[in-house]
């Protein structure tokens, strides 16, 4: 799970939302563009235009927006813009493994949930170097093991592209002579975000992975 910060709310998303009076409130299946796409937006460049669950690169067009807390569990957090994110997956298509926002669709235990607004959210799971699966740190973590499942994070289709990413940055010869300084700069480097405001793909992986070298 990649962590977010969260940043103001689009104008023109707030300015739609203030319109509410007597006659008409606002709700989520009501937002048209131009403010639905100024808030697709918005989500995309506050998380550095990765998806907030498995920290892949994504775009407009392969993404959506998704609500932590379902709607259907939730709708008084329809359009709060602290339950809102930008997950991957524009459409659920046939034969294509489902995961992320998606494959949550509206399975929520509040009692068991860890959120991308959560600090500590990346530092609750741990990956290995070899095929790229993810796991709780804590074993005996029952809320993280729960996210694991209904976000379908550890699906081979993840497993295999994680493998790859961390396998180009960590090979044998670094991980045996990368230094304490070394790890902790590739870390913070990786949750650096580039000049067009963008994160690497699978880059809290990555940096999730030194920070694992740095606890031999």
């Amino acid at each position: 799970m990649k962590r977010v910060i969260k940043q103001a709310e689009p104008a023109s998303f707030a300015q739609w939302k203030a319109q509410a009076n007597a006659d008409w409130q606002p709700t989520y299946d009501d937002l048209q563009n131009p403010q639905k796409r100024d808030l697709h937006e918005s989500l995309l460049r506050e998380q550095g235009w990765v998806c907030c669950y498995c920290g892949r690169r994504i775009d407009l067009a392969h993404s959506h927006i998704e609500h932590f807390r379902p709607q259907e569990a939730r709708p008084d957090l329809a359009l709060d813009y602290g339950n809102l994110h930008a997950s991957c997956m524009r459409e659920m298509s046939p034969g294509l493994p489902l995961h992320c926002g998606h494959a949550k669709g509206s399975d929520f235990d509040e009692a068991r949930a860890v959120s991308p607004l959560d600090m500590d959210c990346e530092r609750r799971f741990l990956y290995s170097l070899g095929d790229g699966r993810i796991y709780p740190a804590d074993r005996g973590d029952e809320a993280t093991d729960y996210m694991l499942r209904i976000l379908q994070l550890d699906i081979s289709f993840l497993r295999d592209r994680r493998a790859e990413t961390l396998r180009r940055v960590f090979d044998d010869a670094f991980v045996v002579s990368a230094s304490d300084e070394e790890l902790s700069q590739l870390a913070e480097g990786f949750r650096t975000p580039d000049e067009s405001g963008r994160l690497d793909n699978f880059g809290h992986v990555v940096a999730r992975y030194a920070e694992q070298l740095l606890r031999r």
